[in-house]
């Protein structure tokens, strides 16, 4: 994302207000449109929809969207973090022409893979009419899709259509499932999520499109990097695993709720879980318009500075200077995040009496804020050793956090309700407490790193 980044950066230099706020709105929706699409959506959705239809449509209308966010981003991700990486190196040789194609063949690729899991779950597991079944399927596929069309964000660089194209697809996802529901119920709220997810993709792809009018070259070239990169692959499926694995767990409690369709789910669980993600969206429009892009500078300066032959004792100033600003960039990181948890932990209750909570998730919400502030600090730190191409040791960060995460979730849930969420925000201490080690053991070693340990005619 340091691509845009460089682009939104130019809105807080021009040094007005309304330039700052838009340039950090826009940074908020690249970094974080599907998962702000999704939960601002079902929130609406959900609120009109209780005056328009059953509670148990509503319910089985939101069971069915949380199993197609969840379920698609975990599958989806080892090929959406390959293509990442085959699209950053097409995006450095300055080779575009792939780039389209690129899209279209992962896109193929990834629906074929997905629809082994959608089919059986919604044609032959669960209890559904067919009309609904058809269109969870379509909004399974168009979830998956703008996680795939996500990595093509940062080349395009036009944060203006991108943020139009997410705030048009919601508008009108939402009214077009407020109008269908008193008529079609269920399949009217998915008809209408789905109209406006297809807008978004359909809408970003076409400017794809345009923007790289090129043909068909290679639509299939990122395969190989699966057997390169094999390490990347599994690192995005465990990264998404480990997200939602305390989730499901937590769908086996006793409090769990048990749907006329089949599905399973602990409600007031994911809602709360869901609501403290949210509290993460600041910091990551700060890190996409300010310090992603502030590091990559430094990171050329580093690299640059290694390929135009400088001498060691100018590395060795590089590289104070990398070591400098992740340590300045992480004093920043925690100071915004760690306000903002403080500031939504102590307004909580005002939170949930403004949007009419359950107070049952009090707790977990509290918890799940303060786990999300080490959670995105461990993936600020993942991100900057993936810079430096450590991908085992990323995938290293990432199994610990998944290990913990199913450790400590499933102790605290045989504890019993007064220790739901503790697993969560233990886990993601654990994992910050070994990764930021990590991140200083492997940022004092970059000369050897680069010379050494990556290069290859040494490997």
């Amino acid at each position: 994302m340091a691509g845009i980044g460089f682009v939104l950066r130019k809105l807080k230099q021009q040094d007005d207000l309304i330039s700052i706020l838009q340039g950090y709105a826009h940074s908020a929706t690249v970094s974080m449109g599907p998962w702000l699409l999704t939960i601002l959506s079902l929130g609406t959705i959900s609120l009109v929809g209780s005056k328009l239809t059953s509670l148990n449509d509503l319910s089985n209308f939101r069971i069915i969207i949380i199993y197609n966010f969840a379920f698609s981003l975990v599958l989806s991700g080892p090929i959406v973090w390959v293509v990442t990486r085959y699209i950053a190196d097409l995006l450095y040789r300055k080779d575009v022409k792939e780039v389209p194609s690129t899209m279209m063949g992962s896109l193929v690729i990834m629906f074929f893979s997905l629809i082994f899991f959608a089919a059986p779950l919604y044609l032959f597991y669960l209890n559904l009419d067919l009309n609904i079944r058809i269109a969870a399927i379509f909004n399974f596929f168009l979830i998956a899709g703008m996680w795939l069309i996500s990595v093509f964000l940062s080349s395009l660089k036009d944060y203006i259509f991108i943020t139009v194209s997410y705030a048009v697809g919601m508008s009108l996802g939402i009214v077009s499932a407020i109008i269908l529901t008193p008529s079609y119920s269920v399949v009217g709220m998915l008809m209408g999520f789905n109209i406006g997810l297809a807008v978004i993709v359909y809408s970003l792809i076409a400017r794809i499109f345009t923007i790289y009018p090129c043909k068909t070259i290679k639509p299939f070239g990122f395969t190989a990097y699966f057997k390169k990169y094999w390490d990347l692959a599994l690192s995005g499926f465990i990264y998404n695993l480990s997200i939602w694995i305390d989730k499901w767990i937590m769908w086996f409690t006793p409090e769990r709720v048990i749907f006329d369709n089949g599905l399973i789910s602990y409600p007031n669980y994911d809602s709360a879980m869901f609501l403290a993600y949210l509290s993460i969206v600041p910091s990551m429009a700060l890190f996409i318009m300010v310090i992603e892009t502030n590091f990559y500078e430094y990171y050329l300066k580093f690299y640059g500075g290694i390929q135009m032959h400088n001498t060691y004792s100018e590395i060795q100033e590089n590289q104070k200077d990398i070591i400098k600003h992740i340590g300045e960039s992480s004093r920043d990181f925690l100071i915004l995040q760690g306000s903002i948890c403080i500031v939504v932990i102590l307004l909580s209750t005002r939170i949930f009496n403004l949007l009419g909570i359950n107070f049952l998730q009090l707790g977990i919400f509290r918890f799940g804020v303060l786990g999300s502030l080490f959670f995105i600090m461990t993936s600020f730190l993942a991100i900057i050793l993936s810079y430096f191409d450590l991908r085992r040791v990323v995938l290293l960060i990432y199994s610990l956090f998944l290990l913990s995460n199913t450790v400590f979730t499933y102790i605290t849930m045989k504890l019993g309700f007064a220790y739901y969420g503790y697993g969560y925000f233990l886990a993601s201490i654990v994992t910050f407490t070994i990764a930021y080690p990590l991140t200083i053991y492997y940022t004092n070693r970059l000369p050897y790193i680069a010379f050494v340990r990556n290069n290859p005619s040494v490997n």
